[in-house]
């Protein structure tokens, strides 16, 4: 069956940066769960550039499928079939997971399944594992751009549970989980990449 490739610009613009964080991050060979893959591009992309790594992509069920038609069209060796993963639940379709990723999902989640994310992963990241977190986030409560404020607005009006989320709240709710933040790298568009560590 032959899978259409959906598209994100987004994906496009963003995928150098974050390559080159994560390529300093994700060091060792290692199996890494993307927590929602989306489209695939940042998938091939990544898997392509950074052999080293066997990337698992995953998405909410019903959505896992929107990444076959790049991950196919790929044919890597080190990309696996992605999996159905709702994050809320207290059972996972993985059970050890050496790293992860995740873009563009903190905002877009409601508070609850961040929380649920973070738990889920504090089960099964190794120990010393990383968690790559990419996104807009607020610094003392505060928008970092008039984009992001806008953004912002755009997001609640879509969804009342959806909303750049607080540094604060996020370094709480890892604290909570044993997560300490390893690196908060600058990225384009005034997002940010957050690394955690599992302490």
């Amino acid at each position: 069956m032959v899978h259409s490739k959906p598209f994100s610009q987004a994906c496009v613009n963003n995928r150098q940066p974050i390559l080159e964080c994560i390529k300093t991050v994700f060091t060792e060979p290692a199996t890494i769960l993307e927590i929602g893959t989306g489209t695939g591009q940042h998938a091939v992309y990544f898997a392509a550039e950074l052999p080293h790594l066997t990337w698992q992509p995953s998405d909410r069920p019903g959505g896992a499928d929107h990444s076959l038609g790049w991950i196919q069209e790929a044919d890597l060796a080190n990309i696996r079939p992605p999996l159905e993963l709702d994050v809320s639940l207290g059972s996972w379709p993985v059970d050890t997971i050496d790293g992860a990723y995740s873009a563009n999902t903190a905002h877009i989640m409601s508070w609850e399944e961040v929380e649920a994310m973070f738990a889920g992963l504090a089960k099964r990241l190794i120990a010393g594992g990383l968690f790559c977190l990419y996104g807009p986030f607020n610094y003392e409560g505060q928008f970092t751009s008039d984009s992001n404020r806008q953004f912002d607005h755009h997001l609640r009006s879509q969804a009342p549970h959806m909303g750049i989320r607080n540094m604060d709240d996020m370094l709480e709710l890892a604290g909570r989980v044993r997560f300490g933040l390893e690196s908060d790298f600058e990225m384009p568009a005034n997002n940010r990449l957050l690394v955690w560590r599992k302490l």
